[in-house]
């Protein structure tokens, strides 16, 4: 599977696993039920639908243009259940095409940074760049790869100094969750792309966190039941309280 997907690029085991779901999510199956793709022990995984072959309705009437390959697929995907993002490559400013290994090892250390965190979603870097050089729309980057967060940022070199700029959009809305620059000088790249990597991930993960919180507050209910429920439990722990607060303040009170 990695040699097919990724053409034998090394991927963490979160990433394979977290698009294994995704599949699993779009076909209407789960891992408990395994009603298409089932897994075999320490063999892999099996599609065991049952596949029937149909005859085109445009037989015999091929294409005379060809396929356009910068052409953006039109289908939106399922948002995962967990909070999920894209890392877009980073946008060369510096005018010199060298420096595109640079920009694109550094959204590839993110991404791989990204993808250890259990809680997040993240979108393998070969599906993210085939964005590269195209101007895009955040919304639609977001249908498209069914994330809710993209992150896009710019490179810009002048000598030795490096300053990396990245933005965190929330792509139901188009709205700027979190934006900031970092510096510094490359007379060790490598180190200087762990610093970075760092930092933007250190910066990103609160700030999905307040996103992810923020979005379940102003979610609103799915069952009036539930809602009714909450609200009942609340009002009995308000009186719960009040009555050991009552309780407390006479036990305190002195009996003379």
């Amino acid at each position: 599977m990695l040699h097919a997907v990724w053409s034998g690029r090394i991927v963490s085991e979160s990433t394979l696993t977290s698009h294994i779901n995704a599949v699993r999510k779009a076909v209407s199956d789960n891992g408990a039920d395994q009603r298409l793709i089932r897994t075999v022990a320490r063999k892999g995984l099996r599609f065991i639908g049952e596949v029937k072959e149909t005859e085109s309705s445009n037989v015999g009437s091929p294409r005379t243009e060809p396929a356009n390959l910068n052409e953006t697929p039109a289908r939106s995907l399922a948002f995962p259940d967990k909070p999920s993002i894209a890392a877009l490559p980073f946008h060369n400013l510096s005018g010199d095409p060298e420096q595109e290994y640079f920009a694109d090892g550094v959204v590839e250390d993110i991404t791989a940074a990204l993808s250890r965190i259990r809680w997040l979603f993240v979108i393998a870097r070969n599906s993210s760049f085939t964005y590269k050089g195209r101007i895009v729309d955040v919304k639609q980057v977001g249908r498209e790869l069914g994330v809710r967060y993209v992150l896009e940022g710019s490179v810009r070199k002048a000598a030795t100094r490096v300053r990396i700029t990245g933005q965190l959009i929330d792509a139901t809305t188009g709205v700027h969750v979190w934006a900031d620059r970092f510096e510094g000088h490359l007379e060790d790249i490598f180190e200087f792309q762990d610093q970075i990597t760092a930092s933007v991930v250190g910066s990103i993960a609160p700030q999905l966190e307040r996103a992810e919180i923020e979005r379940a507050r102003l979610k609103p209910t799915e069952s009036l039941d539930a809602y009714d429920f909450y609200h009942g439990g609340s009002a009995k722990s308000r009186v719960a309280g009040m009555t050991a607060g009552y309780w407390l303040m006479t036990i305190s009170l002195p009996l003379n």
